[in-house]
């Protein structure tokens, strides 16, 4: 399984279905909080107001995570918004033209996961899911895509990486 997703050519193809539905996903998301002024403090205040909880609703899933937003994400929530407006927008315009695709999916799944711990599910499990599928397939899931020429352009500015030598016999 592995091997088809880093390999193949069949993969490739299914990657750019991912990484387009991705990428339109998170452009356009994070282009409508630009164009609206996107202020993200009502959803963190109700994210600490009422935290997801375990099991039967007796204690806080993700209490860490629910400190995290009270005592960070609600006070800087004019830095959270820009952060997730023009994070959306980046990880989407990355993931569209195919540049940087493992980096931008690990992005994108960080939010994904952001957005699940602070209680909203919508689409971010299946985000999620694609998103760790494109790591997965390293190079293969940026073939179609801008990726494509990273190599060469390392190696015409001499950046390719030195193959690890063991010790040398003396």
């Amino acid at each position: 399984m592995i091997h088809f997703l880093k390999e193949t050519k069949t993969a490739a193809v299914l990657f750019l279905a991912a990484r387009l539905y991705l990428g339109w996903t998170w452009l356009t998301s994070g282009l409508g909080k630009i164009t609206e002024g996107f202020n993200p403090g009502g959803f963190l205040q109700q994210a600490v107001a009422d935290p997801v909880m375990q099991g039967g609703g007796e204690a806080m899933a993700y209490p860490w995570y629910t400190a995290f937003l009270e005592y960070v994400a609600v006070p800087n929530a004019g830095m959270m918004g820009f952060l997730v407006m023009w994070g959306e927008v980046l990880v989407g315009a990355g993931l569209l033209i195919g540049l940087f695709t493992t980096t931008f999916a690990f992005f994108g799944g960080m939010m994904n996961m952001a957005f699940l711990l602070a209680g909203t599910v919508s689409v971010n499990p299946i985000m999620l899911v694609l998103a760790v599928l494109l790591l997965i397939g390293k190079g293969n899931a940026g073939r179609i895509g801008l990726d494509r020429f990273v190599p060469q352009i390392k190696k015409k500015m001499g950046r390719t990486p030195k193959k690890h030598e063991g010790p040398q016999a003396a």
